[in-house]
């Protein structure tokens, strides 16, 4: 079997970042994935299953609502290595088309108080696994050191 192209990327250069993963045509549109990379692989401790746990569900419902993505969101989940995030959109996008996006969704979640989104039995199938106030550290962490200064290097996968 080939490789899928996100086991050809090289993780062992790959810092924090937002990357362009692949563009798929369905139709007439594309759909855009994006490789929302939080911590360094095989570099810095992965982060919990807690907290990416909160953070998806408080970017799913922020995506979901917003004004002008809400209609183009496709999915937000947490990637199985647990070092960042998929995001998929309808368009064709560059990595830096969503810069604004994503440091408007970070500071919602670096900012929230209150009871997270879909946090009870009756929604979730794991509504005990939660940790809000890391998912706030870790937003604020990302939005400090990554996106709040962005340039190329951190948009472009290495190779």
């Amino acid at each position: 079997m080939e490789k899928i192209t996100s086991f050809t990327i090289n993780h062992l250069s790959l810092q924090p970042g937002i990357y362009v993963s692949r563009k798929d045509p369905v139709g007439d549109q594309v759909i855009t994935t994006f490789d929302l990379r939080m911590t360094s692989p095989n570099e810095e401790p992965v982060m919990n299953t807690a907290e990416m746990h909160t953070i998806e569900h408080l970017a799913a419902t922020f995506l979901r609502n917003h004004e002008v993505y809400g209609s183009k969101t496709i999915y937000f989940g947490p990637m199985g290595c647990r070092t960042g995030f998929y995001l998929l959109l309808s368009g064709d996008y560059e990595s830096r088309d969503i810069v604004p996006l994503m440091k408007e969704m970070y500071e919602f979640i670096a900012s929230f108080e209150g009871d997270v989104p879909g946090a009870s039995a009756r929604d979730c199938g794991n509504y005990l696994d939660m940790n809000l106030p890391m998912a706030r550290y870790l937003a604020a962490k990302y939005l400090d050191e990554v996106l709040n200064h962005i340039d190329d290097s951190r948009l472009v996968y290495p190779f």
